[in-house]
């Protein structure tokens, strides 16, 4: 049983944006492993739940086994969902500003393509350009290559979680302010993603920045994201959680989460052989990660353990939900357990703890700038005759 939910604790910016990345990445590695596969395929080939860092599916064999093959899967590797998030703290840290569609062509994609670092699932030195999906090779195909304009640049791609996966830097830069994240999340996702992924990346951003607001619930965090979203990814929201409202148990919840985002998922019960109308826009459909992710967050009132290994033990697309839960449960201030975070770390080759340093930074100095700006709104707002500051 999971403990009941909780408002998070009088955790820091600082710790905030740490637990929030940290957990991300370490979702992310615990998911990696399991992708792909059902709930009974998991419980079958690890003889019961899993319950932290496991090894490749197809343990030594992985250099070779298909479908995954070259990729190693497990043992702490982070996956994309982690490259591409802190690559675009690595943007933040460039432009020091709130983000567009612009600032990914001008330095998402440059950094994808010509910045050597290490991959953990390939166990090499490579531009990440190499280790991203094909979802994600879209930025630089149509952005270098095409030169299209980048709010429209994510229109013709398949419709995933690709833009959703790394938008938690974008809720962090504005917490406490899901709107504002929300706003800047669908203006940079249109540069990757169209339709419910690229609302999916408002959202997902929007409960990052919901759950580091002061007081916040796993379930202020779920109405946070009801105020703001649209069409089917608004419905999917709304069904996972009513479902998820009467669980306290992930185990329980499995088959009841993935029946309640049925209706709204396009990709059919076969993960690895979608249905012919996988992935194409729709306004009333949605992206399945992010609806159970916070259907986990709930079942898990908000604990980031629970909600991790609740994501992870789904199946599926679990390294993408379990980065999602993961984030938004960090951003709560629930602990990230650092057994393994120091384990994940270690084993990616990856400084996790750097990034949230690196962002933290990049987030007051945009608050203090988007306050002086404001005041300065509202100076001349109020000599034209609008009501005054203390109205």
């Amino acid at each position: 049983m999971t403990p009941k939910a909780q408002e998070s604790t009088g955790a820091s910016l600082d710790e905030r944006i740490t637990g929030a990345l940290v957990g991300a990445a370490v979702g992310d590695a615990l998911g990696g492993p399991v992708e792909g596969y059902s709930p009974d395929q998991i419980l079958e080939r690890h003889g019961g739940r899993v319950h932290g860092v496991v090894g490749p599916w197809n343990g030594d064999a992985w250099r070779t086994a298909r479908p995954l093959a070259p990729y190693h899967k497990g043992d702490g590797h982070v996956t994309d969902d982690t490259l591409m998030t802190h690559a675009l703290v690595r943007v933040y840290d460039r432009v020091r500003d709130h983000l567009d569609a612009y600032a990914i062509a001008d330095h998402l994609v440059p950094d994808l393509m010509t910045n050597p670092r290490w991959i953990p699932e390939l166990e090499t030195e490579t531009i990440p350009l190499q280790r991203v999906f094909l979802a994600e090779k879209w930025l630089a195909t149509r952005l270098h290559y095409g030169h299209v304009d980048p709010r429209e640049a994510g229109t013709g791609n398949i419709v995933n979680c690709g833009a959703a996966m790394y938008m938690a830097p974008v809720g962090l830069v504005n917490a406490a302010n899901p709107r504002a994240a929300y706003a800047e999340a669908l203006d940079i996702a249109g540069a990757h993603q169209s339709s419910y992924g690229r609302e999916a990346a408002g959202v997902f951003a929007a409960a990052v920045a919901a759950a580091a607001a002061p007081g916040a619930t796993a379930d202020s965090v779920v109405t946070a994201c009801l105020s703001l979203a649209k069409d089917g990814t608004r419905t999917a929201i709304e069904a996972v959680c009513e479902v998820a409202a009467h669980h306290t148990d992930f185990e329980s919840a499995l088959t009841p989460l993935r029946e309640a985002v049925t209706p709204y998922d396009t990709v059919g019960p076969d993960y690895r052989a979608p249905s012919l109308g996988a992935r194409r826009p729709s306004r009333l459909h949605a992206i399945e990660e992010l609806p159970v992710a916070l259907g986990m967050l709930l079942v898990a009132g908000g604990d980031y353990r629970h909600a991790v290994l609740g994501s992870v033990n789904y199946g599926r697309d679990c390294d993408s939900i379990a980065t999602m839960a993961g984030a938004i449960a960090g951003a709560l201030g629930s602990a990230v357990p650092e057994e393994w975070s120091k384990r994940v770390a270690e084993a990616s080759r990856l400084d996790l703890w750097e990034p949230p340093r690196t962002l933290a930074v990049v987030a007051r100095e945009v608050f203090l700038r988007d306050t002086d700006l404001r005041r300065a709104h509202e100076e001349s707002f109020t000599r034209l005759g609008g009501p005054g500051c203390s109205a």
